[in-house]
């Protein structure tokens, strides 16, 4: 009702003070059910549903040419929606009218000239981009690095004057060296996946695919024989998989260097990647989409279009973009299998999901490490701790080296022991993780928490504690891990600050509130302690013993808990 309240109220104020609406003529056609339905269209967009603002755009377009904002709206509805080359044609039909000259209107049709192999063309309107528009820092970035590509792509050379665009600018360099067949490409490339400060895996595909289009098949299967799946990307799994299939045809049938329309789709994707990471799903999706529209070959980069529909909770769309991954790419389809598992325990329940996972892995013949790795992780968290520890040491007796991969599946294995009070063969496990791995915060947190709820070597646990507060002084659980070591040795000041500072950063977690309502007590703040209990009752996720044990610190206090 609120919404149906603002929606007159700005239909009011746009019949008043427009005056182009005071002609009868005019009244008859920009009347205010169009307006409702635009209006109606923009909060649907604003909501995120955008195939009901897409509706809603589409009956009521009389007001195309009256609305200046309208135009934007419905393009990039169109965009969101995969309709593209719709989208494109509405720009075009209104070319010289002042309402298609929004940001976003000239990167279409410069990607539709980039399609058409009208190089020239591209060039042109990227001429023409009013530079107000590029007042937007990231729409600067978008505009410099096209200029760099179209450049390159019209006179096939690199271009000698370049904006520094950061890493990104090594990212465009390479792709480009890569189009032009430059003798520089191996090492540009290794450079890139090189990289110490940023992980570039990602890139080792592309590598890969130059690698198989050079037919150095030998080159390609040196690298990727140092990959093992349960580490590697999803990208990369599966150029790996085609590899040690023998099926390196399918490396030219999504992606080559010499298609420059492939390599801005790339381009396209990475600003997509920047806009996610800002949690801007929407235009994170509108990006993704011109990268779809540029190399609709590349469905890979619909896992970003999947994962942001499930991260906004529109689980139904997720599963629509799932539905392409198809058994032919068998690491995304077993991506698929997996998120569409995660949704089932967002809509129903953790069991069924589980039921639903298992199924269909015990149909996979021969599963490779990293599938028994993801149905372990399965069984883990759905708390079946006797599954899990078959499968992690299922592919821990295969492993030959101590590795990392190696210490971080027995600290999987060794935290599953922990949780069926099986300590001699977790303490066993996470202790020779921390002989493979040393110092490792997070295995040093979780041995020595515990042995802190157990109540033994609490000397050497806090020990172990400050070192792994020392590599990780913001994760939450090291710092409730801290501060319950300190309420254990009746610190309870020292306690108190780390443990509310873990409530702050991880307000939701029942244990953290339940240690928080701890200390509170024993400081004598007995109304907040029982607060912070209260809250508990409320989680979800806080585990039926804890439950029974805050209920009895609400009627007795802590003593008789």
């Amino acid at each position: 009702m609120f919404k149906k309240k603002i929606i007159i109220i700005i239909i009011l104020s746009i019949l008043y003070q427009s005056s182009s609406l005071s002609e009868s003529n005019s009244l008859n056609q920009f009347n205010a059910k169009n307006l409702s339905k635009y209006f109606s269209g923009i909060l649907a967009f604003e909501n995120n549903d955008n195939s009901l603002a897409l509706d809603f755009f589409n009956s009521s377009k009389i007001l195309m040419n009256r609305h200046e904002p309208y135009l934007e709206k419905l393009v990039i509805s169109l965009v969101l929606e995969g309709k593209v080359s719709q989208a494109i044609n509405y720009i075009k039909i209104n070319r010289q009218k002042k309402n298609s000259k929004f940001f976003e209107g000239y990167i279409l049709l410069i990607l539709e000239s980039l399609k058409k192999n009208k190089i020239n063309k591209a060039d042109e309107i990227l001429g023409e981009i009013p530079k107000n528009l590029l007042n937007d820092r990231l729409n600067l970035v978008i505009v410099n690095s096209l200029l760099e590509y179209v450049g390159v792509f019209k006179d096939k050379k690199i271009q000698k004057e370049k904006k520094n665009l950061g890493n990104l600018s090594l990212i465009s360099e390479t792709f480009q060296r890569c189009f032009l067949d430059d003798k520089n490409t191996d090492a540009f490339f290794l450079k890139l996946i090189n990289n110490s400060e940023i992980n570039y895996s990602r890139y080792i595909f592309f590598y890969l695919s130059y690698l198989v289009e050079k037919k150095r098949l030998k080159d390609a299967r040196k690298i990727t024989d140092e990959l093992n799946y349960i580490n590697t990307s999803l990208l990369l799994s599966q150029g790996k998989s085609w590899l040690q299939r023998n099926q390196i045809e399918e490396f030219n049938k999504v992606f080559s260097c010499n298609n420059h329309n492939d390599i801005v789709s790339e381009l396209l994707f990475l600003i997509s990647n920047l806009y996610s990471s800002q949690n801007e799903f929407e235009k994170s999706n509108f990006y993704l989409s011109l990268s779809n529209y540029l190399n609709p070959k590349f469905v890979f980069n619909l896992s970003l279009v999947a994962e942001n529909f499930y991260l906004n909770k529109d689980y139904e769309k997720s599963k629509i973009v799932l539905k392409r991954f198809e058994k032919n790419y068998d690491f995304y389809y077993w991506y698929r299998l997996k998120k569409e598992a995660q949704i089932i325990t967002k809509t129903k329940s953790r069991e069924e999901a589980l039921d639903y996972i298992t199924s269909k892995f015990k149909k996979i013949n021969n599963p490779n490490n990293k599938f028994i790795f993801d149905i372990a992780n399965f069984y883990k968290n759905s708390k079946k701790y006797e599954q899990a520890i078959k499968y992690y040491t299922l592919i821990i007796n295969k492993l030959e080296d101590d590795n990392e991969v190696t210490a971080d599946l027995l600290y999987r294995r060794g935290g599953s022991y922990e949780r069926l009070k099986d300590f001699t063969n977790a303490d066993n496990d996470l202790k020779k993780s921390l002989r493979i791995i040393p110092n490792e915060a997070y295995v040093l947190n979780y041995l020595a928490y515990s042995w802190l709820e157990r109540n033994y070597k609490i000397n050497e646990a806090i020990e172990m504690l400050e070192k792994a507060y020392e590599q990780e002084e913001n994760d939450p659980y090291i710092i409730d891990s801290v501060g319950w070591a300190y309420y254990l040795i009746k610190d309870y000041i020292k306690a108190e600050k780390f443990l509310k500072r873990a409530v702050q950063l991880m307000p939701d977690d029942p244990i953290v509130n339940d240690h928080y309502g701890d200390i509170l007590w024993k400081l004598n703040r007995k109304i907040q302690a029982r607060y912070f209990w209260k809250m508990v009752l409320k989680m979800d996720d806080a585990e039926e013993e804890l439950v029974e044990q805050i209920k009895t610190k609400l009627i007795y206090g802590l003593k008789s808990s």
